[in-house]
């Protein structure tokens, strides 16, 4: 199996700039899993030591204590879980994942019992080609802003999307909060990011300081809890997407 990497510097429309990470793996070389800890755990550690090469972060979590926020099922069971709240569990994206079947869509689309894994996350950024995210909020993230730090889907901030193209799934990670380094994304900026790569489909997944990206079992981007923090660390979490060789 053929694994791309790229980095790229993006200029941003005041100037600023990120640092983009993507790694392409061939669809058809590739199986895409989810993982979950129930002690969370720092990806990229956690890769080292069990010997997985290719990794990225997975949904969203609460702390305290720490379990999913949203539903994640592995292998047809569910896990324990934060139902997404004000009623948009329906409309919050997941990535499913049945055989060799991986796709993009809001739970609705996808049986109450899934086979295979499920793990919800969102907001979907591409569909069909086109960029889908526009600020409106059908997934709900403004509304239940009270189940994250603050509304996940306004500023700049480090981020993570999968994306899927005709023969490639594309993981992305961008830096940020390090002042004239890194601005980091918008939501909308890194939708754009995911077309500009080929994308005809993709999710944003988990950001903030929890942005983690594994490539040939090191940490691609430098995660930064706080604005300017002393050094880059990876931050403990719950889920992960694994992309394996079949």
């Amino acid at each position: 199996m053929t694994i791309t990497y790229d980095l790229s510097r993006r200029r941003l429309d005041d100037d600023t700039f990120t640092t983009i990470y993507a790694t392409r793996h061939p669809r058809a070389g590739t199986r895409v899993r989810a993982e979950h800890f129930p002690e969370p755990a720092r990806l990229d550690v956690w890769c080292a030591t069990q010997g997985v090469p290719e990794a990225i972060i997975g949904g969203f979590f609460l702390r305290d204590p720490f379990r999913p926020l949203g539903e994640l099922w592995l292998d047809g069971a569910a896990v324990g879980h934060e139902t997404v709240a004000n009623g948009f569990a329906a409309t919050r994206a997941v990535v499913h994942v049945d055989g060799d079947g991986l796709a993009f869509g809001p739970r609705s689309a996808f049986p109450d019992a899934p086979a295979g894994d499920l793990l919800q996350a969102g907001p979907l950024l591409v569909a069909g080609g086109e960029v889908v995210f526009d600020g409106s909020d059908p997934e709900g993230f403004s509304a239940t802003a009270t189940q994250f730090d603050s509304d996940i889907t306004v500023g700049r901030h480090p981020r993570a999307a999968l994306g899927l193209t005709e023969t490639e799934i594309v993981a992305v990670a961008c830096d940020g909060r390090r002042s004239g380094v890194d601005a980091g994304l918008t939501m909308a900026e890194l939708a754009q990011v995911l077309r500009d790569l080929g994308a005809t489909d993709a999710i944003n997944l988990d950001g903030g300081g929890s942005t983690t990206l594994v490539h040939r079992g090191h940490l691609l981007n430098r995660p930064y809890s706080e604005q300017d923090q002393p050094a880059p660390e990876s931050r403990p979490i719950v889920s992960a997407l694994l992309l394996e060789a079949r």
